[in-house]
């Protein structure tokens, strides 16, 4: 693991290319690689920039007179200066195998609509908010953990996080780790937020896919708690495509129903995710 040295000057670099219309051009703050495969960086914020706390925006590069884009979510709370973002490593991808090697001072471009369907206001009131993630689909969760919104509806939240590999759980063990010393919501997060590691690959103290260990009931008896109950608990998924299928069909065997803002539900799925 290794961090770039924070910016610490407001400039920022020549570009070769014109900034699109319409589009904020933002600079990097920082950058810290995980693994060969993860790293998170974190740019300046636009001062007109508002999104609800798991929402994604679409980024880019200016390295082409037509930048390619994709979906990444927010990590950052709503509240933050910043905007961070959690991002996996492709080597012949159109965008991450030019945007893993950002340092700080460098720019990144970023759409101005933020969209997403892992919102607080997507799911019906609950006691339980069960936060199911593989990869960097972490990302929202960090963001939506950071929020004081979180806390006021929702009496405990599990997150749960599966990687190939035991150094990519790294990044959100760091974050569960931290949230007690925030200064916005330290206080609200004590005791209330339950982190639930796996990986599939690398050998670990836990070892499996989410989806057997809920379905094995080991995820309830390894964590002590009651089995998934529609009446009191709210799921929210973001992953691989796999576990999004797996994860939102057990979902709905056991009586869930997926929600939107338009008609909120007892679970929500994030589609548009980058790893």
């Amino acid at each position: 693991m290794n961090t770039a040295a924070a910016l610490k000057t407001a400039e920022a670099k020549p570009l070769q290319f014109p900034i699109p219309a319409n589009v904020y051009a933002e600079t990097v703050v920082s950058v810290k690689h995980y693994t060969d495969r993860l790293f998170a960086f974190r740019i300046t914020r636009p001062q007109s920039l508002r999104f609800r706390s798991g929402e994604f925006v679409m980024i880019g590069l200016p390295n082409a007179e037509k930048p390619v884009y994709r979906a990444y979510s927010v990590a950052s709370p709503s509240w933050d200066d910043e905007v961070e973002f959690f991002s996996i490593k492709v080597p012949d991808g159109p965008l991450t195998s030019e945007l893993q090697k950002i340092v700080p001072g460098d720019t990144v471009l970023m759409r101005q609509k933020s969209t997403g369907t892992l919102v607080l206001d997507a799911l019906t009131p609950g006691k339980r908010l069960f936060m199911i993630s593989t990869g960097t689909g972490i990302a929202p969760f960090a963001s939506l953990l950071r929020d004081p919104d979180t806390y006021e509806r929702y009496e405990h939240v599990f997150l749960t996080h599966t990687c190939r590999d035991v150094a990519e759980l790294t990044y959100g063990q760091e974050l569960v780790a931290n949230l007690e010393s925030d200064p916005l919501i330290g206080e609200l997060t004590h005791g209330r937020v339950t982190l639930y590691n796996s990986t599939t690959r690398e050998e670990s103290e836990r070892m499996g896919r989410i989806t057997a260990l809920i379905s094995s009931g080991k995820f309830f008896s390894d964590l002590g708690i009651d089995k998934l109950d529609p009446e009191t608990d709210r799921i929210m998924i973001c992953g691989s495509m796999h576990m999004l299928k797996d994860v939102k069909e057990l979902a709905e065997s056991l009586g869930f129903v997926e929600g939107s803002l338009h008609e909120p539900g007892t679970f929500v799925v994030e589609r548009a995710f980058v790893g």
